[in-house]
């Protein structure tokens, strides 16, 4: 099975508003490894490893958010897996 890793920021009303907590749910939902974070600049930072399929449905719901939050702009990097079985809400 193909394994892919990406590594998202997400930029707007994206603080305050259950981001990382949604992020989380819908991860766990798809299988997804890695983690959120909020960051000091007032941006969500988000690392999704597993198949391509399920990271795509996260990068998809970064470009939206949960309810409240307003994206303004999603930057999405590809990276080397590195091996990411849980996924996780750190800073």
């Amino acid at each position: 099975m193909a394994i892919v890793r990406k590594r998202v920021v997400v930029t707007g009303r994206v603080q305050g508003v259950l981001f990382r907590d949604s992020t989380r749910r819908v991860a766990q939902r798809h299988g997804v490894g890695g983690w959120v974070r909020n960051t000091r600049d007032g941006a969500v930072e988000a690392v999704f490893e597993g198949a391509p399929e399920a990271v795509e449905r996260l990068v998809a719901f970064c470009r939206e958010g949960p309810p409240g939050a307003s994206v303004d702009e999603i930057e999405v990097r590809d990276e080397q897996p590195e091996g990411a079985q849980s996924f996780r809400v750190t800073g």
